[in-house]
């Protein structure tokens, strides 16, 4: 694809070909790095020395993940938490183990003992975190969505190509040969052609409160190496941690926090390699008010040939007081690929199950393998063919995330009459909203008092990644960087 530097893609226009030619001599250090084919395998026993960056949630999963694998070994941590990190490293120490603590990524990739750095921070460091690592000639396990906007997403995979790094995105399902076995055997026709796959989070959200002024960044928090790429604004929710999923700066609400693994999984199903070219989102915060400005409430439509791609987010319960999720088809959080004979439900990270059209069970399909080791698999092999979920996947898929919700937020509110007027030839589109009303009326909510936004249609060339005749819809596909936190714009 075409490739953009910042300013120049904020003025919309292309970098000409002979520019891609011109970039910045590399160092020594980054010319032995970017050789092929360097196995990455350097430590005392031939162990592959790694480090994990972020550890206050999913991070804790890399540890127990990666320390179950074999030929591996940690030698780092970083967290900008110091009380987190110092508790990590307490319990390094008590079982034996020497490591490196951090608090400054920077710090952490000057060390060269390191040759592999896994990544489980807030979403508005992915992208700079995965690019200054593979710089500095690591290989890199990222967590999902794989860059805060459509943009970076695009420069990781850059960066990972041009030094020749192993990047596995954290979409585990990639790594479930149950799942891949289902999707093959749909492929092969045997419940007919796919109408649609239809992506679900139906996932309790509950408010995060409100504050009416700012509110004090905990002492052991180097909250200046926290916001990184993103603004140094004033804490105004209660909690610093987690609650950044729903705050744009920072997060992606839930459509980039769960949704991430279905938009990868609705698109295997698809056999799609691009991003959709026509992208629509309705929906709102709804149901309380908070200081969360991501949609708990939200319908996506992505127009893909010959089937579309549809998703569903709900943050609210089944029903105003009830303690249970909605479910479709039994699932709650998964995928629905509807065929022309049935369909496959996909609930879980590791196993899919195929009912007729009368809703029974024909087939089941179950198994998955670690993710993590087949990311040591190809940090030996050094093949990113080797990857289950290779950087450009989880770029793609975080980018339909992205893409839907620039939409949202490009929307405007609408009574739900108008609303149903303007999507009412579009039969998907109208049978979510029919049922995000029901859901909504469930919950009290009163979309004439409290509207929901409809999204702006927004049309997009796949092979540029911008959209077509929309300045506006264009600027949302990256963001202002605060120095020296900048993603650069030639890795």
């Amino acid at each position: 694809m075409n490739k953009f530097n910042r300013r120049q893609f904020l003025k919309s226009s292309l970098i000409s070909a002979a520019s891609l030619n011109v970039l910045p001599a590399l160092t020594a250090e980054q010319k032995k790095d970017s050789a092929a084919p360097s196995i990455g395998v350097q430590g005392a026993n031939s162990d592959i020395r790694y480090a994990v960056v972020g550890f206050n949630g999913r991070g804790q999963d890399h540890l127990k993940e990666m320390g179950q694998q074999q030929g591996v070994r940690l030698v780092a941590l970083c967290d900008v938490d110091s009380k987190v990190l110092g508790k990590e490293v307490q319990k390094c120490n008590e079982r034996g183990q020497k490591i490196e603590g951090y608090t400054d990524i920077r710090k952490l990739l000057e060390n060269k003992e390191i040759d592999v750095v896994t990544f489980a921070t807030p979403n508005h460091w992915h992208a700079l975190g995965a690019i200054w690592a593979i710089q500095a000639g690591k290989d890199v396990y990222l967590e999902k969505p794989v860059c805060h906007n459509v943009w970076e997403g695009r420069q990781i995979v850059e960066a990972a190509r041009k030094y020749g790094k192993i990047v596995q995105t954290g979409t585990q399902s990639r790594s479930s040969h149950g799942i891949a076995e289902g999707i093959a055997w749909v492929h092969e026709g045997n419940i007919g052609n796919i109408l649609r796959v239809r992506g679900l989070c139906y996932k309790r959200r509950p408010s995060i409160g409100k504050v009416d002024s700012p509110q004090p960044i905990p002492p052991e928090i180097d909250y200046d190496l926290w916001c990184g790429p993103a603004p140094k604004e004033p804490l105004m929710r209660k909690k610093l941690h987690y609650d950044w999923h729903w705050v744009w700066p920072t997060g992606n609400g839930d459509l980039g926090n769960q949704g991430i693994h279905e938009m990868d999984v609705a698109r295997w199903c698809l056999g799609v390699n691009e991003l959709s070219s026509r992208i629509l989102a309705i929906g709102g915060r709804l149901g309380y008010v908070d200081d969360g400005t991501t949609p708990n409430t939200l319908i996506v439509y992505h127009d893909y040939k010959p089937a579309p791609l549809v998703y569903e987010v709900r943050g609210l319960e089944s029903s105003l007081g009830s303690n249970e999720m909605d479910k479709l088809h039994g699932a709650s959080i998964g995928i629905i690929v509807e065929c022309e004979g049935g369909m496959m439900v996909i609930p879980s990270y590791n196993s899919a199950r195929v009912l007729d059209k009368d809703g029974n069970e024909i087939k089941q399909f179950k198994g998955a393998s670690s993710h993590f080791a087949n990311f040591l698999k190809a940090v030996q092999s050094r093949k990113p063919s080797d990857l289950h979920a290779d950087i450009l996947e989880g770029h793609l898929s975080s980018s339909l995330c992205h893409t839907a919700n620039i939409s949202y937020r490009l929307g405007k509110t609408h009574s739900p009459e108008e609303i149903r007027d303007a999507i009412k030839d579009n039969k998907d589109l109208s049978e979510m909203l029919g049922r995000m009303e029901e859901h909504l009326e469930a919950n009290k909510v009163d979309l004439k008092t409290t509207p929901a936004a409809l999204g702006a249609t927004l049309t997009m060339d796949p092979k540029t990644e911008r959209f077509l005749n929309n300045p506006e819809a264009n600027k949302l596909l990256i963001r202002e960087y605060r120095k020296p936190f900048v993603v650069p714009e030639k890795v």
